[in-house]
């Protein structure tokens, strides 16, 4: 059984104020994903983030196949972290931990992602060629998103 990560780290020159209350507003997904994914949240997104909140929503992540995805949000620590866990979609698993502190000038943000893939041995072989080159695409599509929306640091 392989776990692959994910690690990400992005400064921003906005409050730890501002960075929560964009961060951790699902509905701000669609914003910071792209557009090709046709990102559509279909339920959970009507109240402030909360730990058990779940979150359903249609994702076209490659070949133009949708995908239902649901996650729930198991932790959340205000202006400090939040933690979704995928309960139904494409991966295996999906624990993807976000955390936020204040620095010099801004904020910094880190991305965890801990995740399996589906079909043994053929996700492990698709995960070099697809998987990993496509949530790198994504992340580095957030991070210009958040620049362009927030300024550089």
């Amino acid at each position: 059984m392989k776990i692959y990560r994910l690690h990400k780290k992005q400064n921003l020159p906005i409050s730890i104020d501002t960075a929560w209350n964009f961060l951790s507003n699902p509905k701000n997904l669609k914003t910071i994903t792209p557009e090709y994914m046709s990102f559509n949240i279909l339920s959970g997104a009507d109240r402030p983030m909360f730990a058990g909140q779940i979150i359903q929503y249609i994702v076209t992540p490659i070949l133009g196949i949708k995908t239902k995805w649901v996650t729930e949000i198991t932790h959340s620590v205000d202006k400090h972290y939040f933690v979704d866990e995928q309960r139904f979609g494409p991966y295996a698993l999906w624990h993807h931990k976000h955390f936020i502190k204040e620095i010099d000038g801004g904020v910094e943000m880190e991305d965890i992602i801990d995740y399996k893939l589906p079909f043994g041995i053929f996700g492990q072989l698709a995960h070099p060629i697809l998987v990993k080159p496509k949530l790198d695409e994504i992340f580095s599509y957030r991070t210009t998103k958040l620049e362009q929306l927030f300024g550089s640091y």
